[in-house]
């Protein structure tokens, strides 16, 4: 690949000769081939360079005004687009060449290349899943329903468990109803027991009374 140089030798712009001498300047700096295309003593090399710079790339008159950089037949730019390059140290990807290794290009380009490989990786496997081979999945298959079964034998002993324990629960209340009934009964007896007791004694005494009356009244009798 040829990187072409479309210049003007004989300008009597200040700011043309300039901007040549920068681009020029620069290119030999980095290292890189590149070939001088005069259009001020050649119409063919000017005629070239205004038909291949793209319409949208030309200024409001239409005519292109150089310096204008080619990689062989691709466009690359103007002095404005190679400046910008050169701020962002891609002049390299400007000019469609492959940045030398070390270089602060190559470096970036790394990076880039490093973070774009990372946020691939990220995107084909964003829940960082790891395959599980058939035969562990239908292991694990075999254990999930072992461990179920399993479970629901001791979900059976569990539920028989319970019901036992539900069972002597009641016996045991059913116990104590039965206690506290016959508790109930016999506080009950108890006390008719003691209310004819109770009964008894008033007879009792009243037949005594009764009788120390009748005796009283006797000894009145006789003694009159």
């Amino acid at each position: 690949m040829v990187i072409k140089v479309f210049l003007a030798s004989s300008s009597g712009s200040t700011a043309i000769k300039k901007k040549q001498q920068d681009v020029v300047g620069f290119l030999e700096a980095l290292k890189v081939d590149y070939t001088e295309l005069d259009i001020a003593c050649n119409e063919d090399n000017r005629l070239w360079m205004r038909q291949n710079v793209p319409k949208d790339k030309k200024p409001a008159n239409g005519i292109p005004l150089p310096p204008q950089i080619f990689n062989e037949d691709s466009y690359c730019g103007d002095y404005e687009t190679f400046f910008d390059a050169k701020e962002d140290n891609s002049v390299f990807a400007f000019l469609g060449l492959p940045p030398p290794p070390g270089s602060k290009e190559a470096l970036q380009a790394e990076k880039e290349r490093v973070v774009q490989n990372g946020t691939h990786a990220e995107e084909e496997n964003p829940d960082n899943s790891v395959e599980v081979p058939v035969e562990e999945q239908n292991g694990h298959s075999h254990r999930e329903e072992e461990e179920e079964e399993e479970e629901g034998e001791g979900g059976e002993a569990d539920d028989e468990a319970t019901a036992g324990d539900e069972a002597l629960a009641e016996e045991e209340e059913e116990e104590v109803e039965e206690t506290d009934e016959q508790a109930r009964e016999g506080e009950e007896e108890d006390e008719e027991q003691e209310e004819e007791d109770l009964q008894s004694e008033e007879e009792e005494e009243l037949r005594q009374l009764e009788e120390e009356e009748e005796a009283e009244a006797q000894e009145e009798e006789e003694a009159e």
